[in-house]
């Protein structure tokens, strides 16, 4: 009976793994379709310089002594209450933090893959922000992509320019790379800093497709491809290419490239385009004498030496996750914990 009682144990426990697999199937369907609902989302603004203070008061309760602690904490909240009161009478008075010498500096991410997916993200930051800034005030953009997608990138720099079209400043800090499109957002700021080893560069087009022509006639397959247009179809991954089909779209790919180049040159006039437009990546070190960048130096201590003169906020746009997404989360971690008790079950007092 004992064993009876075990593989019935073990049967309940199999079963309700699979179908915590089949709620996982079904929430990947569901998450197939979900571009079909509405999403909605919020912006989250953070003030650094209160997680600062956080984070420092954690450090010195640790490291000083209690009553030198408390002296600081007494004297802090003093401070505090006074410049609650100037900020008061400043609304009041209706003065700009350009008047009272408080800028404001405001970070966005970027995080690009292929299709400069975060553009929509970017696009609601920028909006969010724009209408807020005030003269002083300085945008800085966290940028990491390798590139991708012609028309993707040029619409997330064509976001970026809003900023500086608008009049703001922006500056534009790569900690690991921004290369070909990546460098064609980055260019649009009046400063681009950048990590010792970041890769930048890359201002070239690139474009490849493999051909399974002799594949198919080796099997005696025919293949056809319909066309109104000379030039609707240079090239294919099924049919016979041509030469004259080879040579038009290398054109269009010079096209695209000449687009690139005179962007960035607008960009940073400064920068010899034809020394740099060659398709090559430069680490930040070597990017900085060639003008790609405009100084050596990662995010992280652009905004520790803002924190001190500014007031510095993060702001994120986050999109709202539909019930199918949270269902495939919880789905996902029953699954993991189920197959972990059951590999337990088996290891077991038998092992």
């Amino acid at each position: 009976m004992e064993y009876v009682y075990e593989y019935g144990l073990f049967l309940a426990r199999t079963v309700t793994v699979i179908a915590a697999i089949l709620l996982v199937a079904a929430g990947m369907v569901a998450l197939s379709h979900r571009h079909k609902a509405e999403r909605k989302g919020h912006i989250e603004i953070c003030k650094l310089n209160d997680r600062q203070q956080e984070v420092g008061d954690v450090m010195r309760a640790a490291l000083a002594e209690p009553e030198v602690h408390k002296a600081e904490l007494k004297a802090r909240h003093k401070a505090e209450k006074a410049t609650a009161r100037a900020a008061k009478k400043r609304l009041k008075n209706r003065e700009t933090a350009s008047e009272t010498g408080r800028n404001r500096l405001f970070i966005l991410d970027f995080d690009g893959d292929i299709k400069a997916s975060a553009t929509e993200h970017l696009r609601q930051e920028i909006s969010a922000v724009l209408p807020q800034l005030e003269a002083g005030d300085e945008i800085l953009l966290r940028l990491e992509s390798p590139g991708g997608l012609v028309h993707g990138y040029g619409l997330a720099a064509s976001q970026l320019k809003r900023i500086t079209d608008a009049g703001a400043r922006l500056t534009v800090a790569v900690d690991k790379v921004a290369a070909s499109g990546g460098y064609m957002m980055a260019c649009v700021a009046q400063n681009i800093i950048a990590a010792p080893f970041a890769v930048l560069g890359s201002i070239g087009v690139l474009a490849q497709l493999p051909n399974f022509h002799r594949l198919l006639q080796k099997h005696d397959i025919d293949f056809e491809l319909l066309t109104a247009g000379e030039y609707k179809r240079t090239l294919t991954l099924f049919g016979e290419n041509t030469d004259k089909g080879r040579e038009k779209f290398i054109e269009d790919l010079e096209t695209t490239h000449g687009l690139f180049k005179a962007f960035v040159a607008e960009n940073r006039p400064a920068l010899d385009i034809d020394k740099v437009a060659t398709g090559e990546i430069w680490y930040g070190r070597d990017a900085v004498d060639i003008g790609l960048v405009d100084a050596l130096q990662t995010s992280d201590a652009f905004v520790q030496e803002q924190l001190r003169e500014r007031d510095v906020f993060e702001v994120k746009y986050v999109q709202k996750k539909v019930w199918q997404e949270k269902l495939g989360m919880a789905a996902e971690g029953a699954v993991e914990r189920g197959l972990l008790k059951l590999w337990q079950h088996n290891r077991g007092p038998h092992s």
